[in-house]
This record gives structure tokens, sequence and C-alpha cells, in this order.
């Protein structure tokens, strides 16, 4: 029955399943909110150099979570992330358009050397 689990940990126990309480998410993305400012100035790979122990370190707590909440993430970041190169183009808006999915697709970012969190849960939950 929803509204019947209980907090503890960073976590949310709530019928069997195991997720990221809401404020350890907002706590997240407001650091990544902070290390990806569009205003900030860096290049794209020291941005990504800052982000990635963050995101090592959150996913290490939370890789026993419900794992819908990792593409969520990734997406978040990326479109940051997007909105970012789109500022160094000197171009207006936030990074949602299709033509930015296009131009930087998920698989740039990766080869930027992003850590993806949906990579390292499906590659966490193979046996050794």
């Amino acid at each position: 029955m929803p509204g019947q689990g209980f907090e503890f940990l960073g976590y949310r126990f709530e019928a069997g399943r195991r997720l990221v309480r809401k404020t350890s998410l907002t706590t997240l993305k407001d650091k990544v909110r902070t290390k990806t400012r569009r205003s900030r100035g860096d290049s794209l790979q020291c941005i990504i150099a800052d982000l990635n122990p963050t995101l090592r370190g959150w996913f290490a707590y939370f890789k026993h979570a419900t794992p819908a909440v990792f593409g969520y993430l990734d997406g978040f970041v990326r479109r940051r992330l997007r909105a970012v190169l789109r500022k160094q183009e000197k171009r207006p808006g936030i990074g949602r358009c299709k033509a930015d999915h296009q131009r930087w697709p998920n698989a740039f970012f990766a080869n930027q050397g992003l850590f993806t969190l949906k990579t390292a849960w499906l590659e966490a939950r193979q046996p050794r």
C-alpha cells in the first residue's frame, strides 16, 4: 500500500522495494547543478572530471536502489552538459531540443568519459 513505507539512511523502503529518498535525490541534483552551471567557463573534459567522482560515490552507495532512477539521473546530467555546450557555442537555451540530442548524442558523452549510472548498474548486476 503506498505511503506505508519508511525512510532509513537515504533509502525509502516501501512495498518490498528499495527506493532513493527524495531528499537524497535533490541533494545529488543540486550538486550536479552547481558543477554544471552554464556560466562555469571550463572545458567539457574538466566539467566531466569534476562530476565523475560525485556520480561514482553516489552510485556506490545507492546501487541497490530500484534501477529506474539511474536512467532518469543520467538523462538529467546529460541535459545539463548539453546546456553547457550550447552556452559555449553562444546559443541560447537549456539543451532540451532534438537537434541538441542529435548533435551531442549519449555516446558522445560516453566517449568523453562521463560516468553513467545505468551502465554501472548493468555491469554491477553481472556475475563475476
